[in-house]
């Protein structure tokens, strides 16, 4: 039984916590929020102890893992003191996504949970989900032969103004996510970028991707979309057929290239997901079993080398679309 604790408590750390609270192989046994009420409630809802400084609660319990659902400026600012706070105290961390807004940041929480040798995790929930799974059991099993495309869409409706790249650093590591859960690393970027009218914040994104293994790709994103429809749709192509994933979960498709055929898979109204919020349950779960069953590091997934690959992309397709060239991705 894993002893757990959530840092931040607002909409996404109550996810957090939740999820906890659901899973056989853990114990809840604290939050911590700066902001006092925000913490006694949550401390009471959850009728767990309650910490408003990290420090003081790393002092004082005994934790296996921490989730650190922090925001932060860009979503991801305060995401680093944190974490290496627990990480220093020989604490496993499972990060909100973006890892960090500061790439140097991020490379130092990835470099110092590899070296203490503990496990690091990002919640990139998107992938977590069944029919991501099957897609990429299709790919693996060469259902869909070479891989040659893929196109990926994620929008949603966002009025946040507080940074020209807040759309760019806190939405699409999870569309990159999926795309590199499918297609494997990105090498090369090429970014354009617009404004809706009368926004700050570049709120649209036109980015093409070249994969280490040749596939090419391409990615959609907007802040200016309504919520009352589908919010993400990705599309991977090989030479023996392709498949469509919709709205997260909601329906995979698959496409052979010699058949009229089609192999649909719904999200099942008796044991499939019964909204969004159940991806987090997922992917919490699945981070709860891993660190658990004690895999090797390099099995955790969605992992702290994978949310960093997601940013190294991010910050490739900003100084792509600053300096009008295509950029390449360190690795």
């Amino acid at each position: 039984m894993l002893r757990v604790g959530v840092i931040g408590l607002n909409v996404i750390g109550h996810n957090h916590a939740g999820a906890y609270r659901s899973a056989q192989q853990a114990d809840l046994v604290c939050v911590c929020d700066k902001l006092r009420d925000r913490a006694d409630e949550a401390g009471s809802r959850y009728d767990c102890k309650v910490h408003y400084e990290v420090a003081e609660m790393l002092r004082e319990e005994r934790l296996d893992a921490v989730s650190v659902a922090t925001g932060g400026f860009e979503s991801g600012g305060d995401h680093y003191e944190p974490t290496m706070q627990c990480l220093n105290a020989g604490v496993h961390v499972l990060c909100e996504k973006p890892i960090s807004n500061n790439i140097e940041h991020a490379r130092e929480m990835v470099r110092a949970a590899r070296e203490k040798k503990l496990y690091f995790g990002i919640n990139l929930n998107h992938r977590f989900v069944p029919p991501a799974a099957q897609a990429r059991e299709w790919i693996q099993r060469g259902d869909l032969g070479d891989l040659l495309f893929m196109n990926m869409a994620l929008w949603i409706n966002n009025p946040n103004e507080t940074s020209e790249w807040f759309h760019l650093r806190a939405l699409h590591p999870h569309s990159i996510d999926v795309m590199r859960f499918f297609c494997g690393d990105v090498a090369r970027v090429q970014a354009f970028l617009q404004r809706a009218p009368g926004r700050k914040c570049w709120s649209n994104a036109s980015i093409n991707l070249e994969f280490a293994n040749g596939v090419v790709g391409h990615l959609t994103g907007s802040y200016d979309m309504s919520m009352l429809h589908p919010i993400e749709r990705c599309e991977v192509a090989g030479t023996k057929g392709r498949f469509v994933l919709e709205n997260v979960f909601e329906r995979l498709t698959f496409y052979p290239r010699e058949s009229p055929e089609r192999r649909v898979i719904h999200n099942s109204l008796f044991g499939g997901l019964t909204g969004f919020g159940d991806t987090f349950t997922r992917r919490i779960h699945r981070w709860i079993e891993q660190v658990d069953a004690g895999v090797p590091r390099e099995q955790i997934e969605g992992s702290g080398e994978e949310g960093l690959a997601v940013q190294e992309v991010i910050e490739a397709a900003i100084r792509s679309f600053q300096n009008g060239t295509v950029e390449e991705v360190p690795r």
